[in-house]
């Protein structure tokens, strides 16, 4: 859903690095993967098209952290 995030910290050898992917449109949103050795964040349309993609070596991710949307309980009924 629009506003949904994912904050990637990466070791970066002697300092640490910070990525955001953000779904930026009305009804994308953002998927995480960890396949292989390697995390992948993407943000997705509702049909699933890929719009953009983020990779990281996984033994370098320190933190990867979702932050959703704060959702409106009405909407959920």
């Amino acid at each position: 859903m629009k506003g949904d995030r994912v904050e990637i910290v990466v070791d970066a050898g002697d300092t640490t690095r910070t990525y955001e992917v953000i779904a930026t449109r009305a009804g994308r949103r953002v998927e995480t993967a960890v396949r292989r050795g390697v995390v992948e964040v993407s943000e997705v349309t509702r049909s699933g098209t890929v719009v953009r993609t983020a990779r990281f070596m996984a033994n370098r991710v320190l933190a990867l952290v979702e932050q959703p949307v704060p959702r409106d309980d009405d909407s959920a009924a």
